[in-house]
């Protein structure tokens, strides 16, 4: 049935997508974890590490989207402009996870672990509202 044939190729190119999409958080997850660790190092709080750590990793997300995981279908500083809204928006909720988690005990011990929890809860946020920005399409 191509009916069928069709939808396969949709849901493939979808999930192709977002394994790419993992990849280039995952390099820039780093990028944000290891300045994370270094100012928390230095001995800046959880929040204040977060706000330089994350936006070095947006930056790093953002261009290793327009090259490898995205057909970019805007101007690219319309694109980076849009895609900044909607990572400040992700900083927001993160950042207000990890300062509710850090409030436990648990994670006040372990903070990078409220980082961790508060990146997986903002990652298909991201997903969806950058895949428009690039594609104009949520889908």
């Amino acid at each position: 049935d191509w009916k069928n044939l069709g939808e396969f190729s949709l849901w493939r190119d979808l999930s192709m997508m977002k394994v790419k999409y993992v990849s280039a958080s995952l390099i820039a997850t780093i990028v944000d974890y290891v300045i994370y660790g270094l100012l928390s190092w230095q001995g800046f709080s959880p929040v204040a590490s977060h706000i330089p750590s994350f936006s070095a990793g947006m930056v790093t997300n953002f261009l290793l989207q327009k090259k490898y995981v995205f057909d970019l279908q805007r101007k690219t500083h319309v694109a980076f402009g849009l895609a900044v809204l909607v990572s400040l928006g992700g900083l927001l909720l993160s950042t207000l996870i990890i300062g509710w988690l850090v409030h436990f005990p648990f994670f006040k011990n372990y903070h990078v672990l409220a980082k961790f929890v508060a990146t997986a809860m903002v990652f298909f946020y991201n997903f969806y509202l950058k895949r428009y920005i690039f594609e104009k399409k949520f889908f």
